[in-house]
């Protein structure tokens, strides 16, 4: 069969457009959405963001007449309930299309099988699972929120072959090469919050916003047990206060809280014991926002804090071709550490050559995520 008659090829293309709208539609997955009649293409769409017209209504407005028995495939089944903008599968029959292609069932429960029947009611064929495996991935976030209202959580972590992330004057810059701090771009603009701990925002004083910005605005999140943070960093002064969420607890002075409210930041007091913050808590209430997708880039305490604690939903390894050693230079992940009989598993998922580094994906092994949670019903971090 030609490839641009395949159901992968359409669906490959249906994938690329969705991944535009990572990011920016929030709580709404992304999504996107080819119309393929004959042997060309008549419509295309992907969910700009939240509130927005749907990646199918797109795709048949382009289309227009030129949909009537038409193919189209979509990455996620078509939504079936009335919210900010009407059912999908309405558009679908009503526009004539003969055919649709899909990748992933929604696992939200108000659709989830419910748009496939009523499009097959309709006498529509149905045709699902092409490019399953992606389709999920791609809405991996999505699941994790519909399923717990709790984001899905990405570590990044860069390191030195001897699994250091800075020298012991704690210098950083730059353990990693131009294309894997050009992937982490991308990542930010595809997350909607930027969470790391007060001490790296001391030592590198970012912004951690993505550049460029393409549109996004993840918020971002900083885990400042005691409240050492001065209002005079970046994060507060750099005209995207309102995007700044700094997640503390009561031991934080009253004064330091009101300095950083002044700025335009929210300041979250939050539940917590031993000293830390809550991190359930803290993943709970961004939840609460709608935000799917978190990537935490440090320190090496809160990223212990989080393994520790069960939330780590996959793990990014940029692995830089150096050795820095020497006794006090600070590992990727700190805390007290675990006995090799304990020490969490992962298991790796892929590896591949970014320019000068190698990047490695892991997910937590099932089981070892069990053990971990079962440890603690209030998992906190420790982060001053």
């Amino acid at each position: 069969m030609n490839s641009r008659l395949d159901h992968n090829y359409w669906m490959a293309r249906a994938l690329t457009l969705a991944r535009r709208g990572e990011g920016l539609t929030r709580p709404n997955p992304p999504v996107g959405a080819v119309i393929v009649r004959g042997r060309g293409l008549v419509g295309q769409g992907w969910h700009h963001h939240s509130g927005g017209l749907h990646a199918e209504t797109l795709a048949i407005q382009e289309a227009g007449g030129r949909a009537r028995n038409a193919t189209l495939y979509v990455t996620l089944e078509p939504c079936c309930t009335q919210g900010r903008t009407p059912p999908c599968t309405r558009a679908i029959i009503q526009s004539g299309i003969r055919r649709v292609v899909l990748a992933a069932h929604d696992p939200n429960p108000r659709h989830n099988g419910r748009g496939i029947a009523i499009l097959r009611k309709a006498g529509i064929e149905v045709i699902e699972g092409v490019a399953a495996p992606k389709a999920r991935q791609l809405i991996a976030p999505f699941m994790q929120w519909i399923r717990t209202r709790r984001p899905y959580l990405t570590l990044k972590l860069a390191v030195s072959l001897d699994g250091k992330i800075a020298d012991e004057r704690g210098r950083s810059r730059w353990i990693t090469g131009p294309a894997a701090r050009a992937q982490v771009q991308a990542w930010r603009r595809s997350a909607d919050a930027i969470l790391v701990g007060a001490r790296t925002v001391l030592a590198d004083d970012p912004s951690l916003l993505p550049k460029p910005p393409g549109g996004r605005r993840p918020w971002r999140v900083i885990v400042d047990t005691r409240g050492i943070l001065a209002a005079s960093a970046k994060i507060f002064t750099d005209g995207y206060q309102a995007q700044t969420i700094i997640a503390t607890t009561r031991r934080c002075p009253v004064r330091r809280q009101t300095a950083w409210r002044s700025t335009g930041a929210q300041v979250w007091v939050l539940p917590g014991s031993r000293g830390g913050v809550s991190l359930t808590a803290l993943m709970k209430k961004l939840g609460s926002l709608g935000c799917l997708h978190v990537l935490c880039e440090g320190g090496a305490d809160l990223s212990a804090s989080l393994i520790r604690a069960g939330l780590v939903n996959e793990f990014r390894f940029f692995i830089a071709p150096c050795i820095i050693g020497g006794g006090k230079a600070p590992g990727a992940v700190g805390g007290i550490g675990w006995p090799l009989s304990a020490a969490p598993e992962l298991v790796f998922t892929e590896c591949r050559r970014m320019g000068q580094d190698l990047l490695i994906t892991a997910k937590p092994r099932p089981r070892q995520r069990n053990k971990q949670t079962s440890n603690t019903e209030h998992p906190t971090s420790n982060i001053q």
